[in-house]
């Protein structure tokens, strides 16, 4: 028996099904031989370096970016300034009425502001730049695992290249620290395509979910491609609960934020959709532009980069064994997202912050594919024209590098100045009597945020300087705060009487950008006006494009055109 029982039991034949793990094994396996890895061959890059580098990056980028944008000063700095301090600018879109924003991206910041607030009780400019040290490390985290990714799959060369552009390219040193819901789209991008290069799928589309839903609904077309791919190379229940949780969670607490802020039932996500999308609103009030707007603004922010990442399509058919179809689907958001973009009319720089990373891979990917366009035609390696073109990867990359170094430093050494002049404000709290107003003119759109106004200053006033627009309202307590319809407020960009303080004789101080125009400015009225402070600001219109765009030694000084960015003080008659 026990031997009749023995012959029955035939060994399974190697051809049965394997189970999906062992098949997702075996097919990571593939791929990495595809692309040139083998399990033998070096593993890539270690985390120490890329942490180090980009750490060191966006600490300088937190402690010296700009404000590029308003809309992150009324729309984010402002709202959180309120929440900490019951004091700050409510723009129409946190109108109850309207309901545009979620609270439940401020309130993730506040987790950070609120102890800083605590640990600088006497200094919100401290408290400011510890969220932007926050957005800093985000940025960190997000980058440093993109290029990890990248060394691990394609080669240390790679992830070296991607990691100096990223560190280095203007449009990464500026968007990495911006308090928008597109910056962190873009960490969500980066995070995400980060995790897919590393197989871990399920992870990929709960992150690329969290950007949309958290960070900036539009963002859903840059992380499709990836989020498609997942889904069928992971094990596609598990990949498609991950990613259905993450989206049941975080849109219920959007809604329970958007619940205790507006004080009725409202979903800012959907409200954004039915105002930008759905017929309901109509963004081009807020200016349109050409269909190039993205192009011309895409090389300012990363020079010889941007054409590079655009020819990506074209070196597929050289190196398609290396790139073809992990690094493709990772980059194919480039090309998706501006067609979609250039389509809309309204158009705004911060609109292409999701991609930028990907930028910076694509033409990395470009960069470092150079000697495949002669390796077929020239199969030796031993060729003269392999070899130069070996040789002009680093040179190139090098160019890129310096160009967008010398952009980045021209926009903080000429635009910094509102920064500066408001912090001024601090110094000056004994010369002036309780209940100061500070007043702003035209200058409204480079206010930094209530962040840099001392406690000591009362009021915020707008004057009237011919802008015929809507302008933000301080939020009203009396009226319920964050759950206030106002009146005054409006979805069609038209001012109303009360956004203007028409006493400008109360007027504490007063902030101007003197352009040394033909017209007088306030602060040449020495009777009326002391200058507390002046820093030079880049006179855009007067200075030539090649010296304002780039800083060059010796030059950028000489040959570009300042005005002066200034800090008054009214002079009190003496009785």
């Amino acid at each position: 028996m026990l031997s009749a029982e023995m012959r029955q039991r035939r060994p399974r034949p190697e051809t049965e099904e394997k189970s999906s793990s062992d098949r997702n094994t075996e097919e990571s396996r593939d791929r990495r031989k595809r692309n040139g890895v083998g399990e033998g061959e070096d593993k890539g890059l270690r985390w120490f370096l890329p942490l180090l580098v980009l750490g060191c990056l966006r600490h300088m980028s937190a402690t010296s970016n700009i404000v590029h944008d308003c809309d992150e000063v009324f729309n984010y700095w402002e709202p959180l300034h309120y929440l900490l301090y019951k004091s700050g600018f409510q723009t129409w879109e946190y109108s109850s009425e309207f309901a545009l924003r979620s609270y439940l991206y401020i309130f993730i910041h506040g987790l950070v502001a609120k102890p800083a607030s605590l640990f600088f009780p006497e200094d919100k400019v401290c408290v400011f730049f510890s969220v932007r040290l926050f957005l800093g490390i985000i940025s960190t985290i997000t980058e440093a695992a993109l290029v990890v990714a990248l060394s691990r799959k394609y080669g240390k060369r790679l992830g070296l290249y991607a990691l100096a552009m990223l560190c280095l390219t203007s449009g990464c040193f500026f968007a990495s620290t911006s308090f928008l819901p597109s910056s962190f789209s873009m960490y969500a991008v980066t995070l995400s395509s980060a995790l897919f290069l590393f197989e871990k799928y399920a992870a990929a589309v709960s992150v690329a979910a969290a950007g949309v839903i958290l960070g900036w609904p539009f963002s859903i077309l840059v992380v499709l491609p990836v989020t498609i791919f997942s889904l069928i190379r992971g094990p596609f229940v598990k990949v498609f609960i991950s990613g259905l949780f993450t989206s049941v969670i975080l849109l219920g607490l959007s809604l329970y934020a958007d619940y205790l802020s507006y004080g009725k039932l409202t979903f800012s996500v959907f409200n954004l959709l039915k105002y930008n999308v759905f017929g309901g609103g109509e963004s081009y009030l807020y200016g349109t532009e050409g269909i190039s707007f993205y192009f011309r603004n895409g090389f300012n922010n990363f020079n010889f980069a941007f054409v590079l990442a655009l020819l990506f399509v074209t070196i597929i058919p050289i190196s398609r064994k290396k790139y073809v179809p992990d690094l493709a689907i990772v980059v194919s958001p480039v090309y998706i997202w501006l067609a979609f973009m250039s389509l809309q009319a309204h158009k705004e720089e911060r609109f292409l912050y999701p991609i930028y990373p990907l930028i910076c891979v694509a033409a990395t990917a470009v960069i470092d594919s150079f000697p495949d366009i002669f390796h077929d035609k020239y199969s030796s390696e031993q060729s003269i024209f392999y070899k130069i073109a070996k040789g002009v990867r680093p040179l190139i990359l090098g160019l890129i590098l310096c160009a967008s170094h010398s952009r980045t430093f021209s926009i903080l050494n000429g635009y910094s100045a509102p920064l500066k002049i408001y912090q001024h404000l601090q110094y000056h709290h004994d010369e002036i009597e309780p209940g100061s107003v500070l007043c702003i003119g035209s200058e409204w759109h480079r206010y930094p945020s209530s962040f840099f106004v001392p406690a000591y200053i009362e009021q915020v006033k707008w004057i009237d300087e011919g802008f015929n627009g809507l302008l933000p309202f301080p939020f009203n307590e009396t009226l319920g705060g964050t759950k206030a319809a106002p009146h005054y407020f409006n979805n069609k960009n038209k001012a109303t009487k009360e956004q203007y303080f028409g006493d400008i004789d109360a007027c504490s101080f007063f902030i101007e950008l003197d352009l040394r125009r033909p017209y007088p400015a306030r602060g040449t009225d020495f009777s009326k006006w002391e200058t507390l402070a002046a820093i030079p600001f880049l006179d855009r219109e007067l200075s030539p494009a090649m010296y304002r765009s780039f800083f060059i030694p010796y030059k950028w000084a000489e040959n570009n055109v300042f005005g002066l960015y200034k800090l008054l003080k009214q002079i009190v008659p003496s009785d």
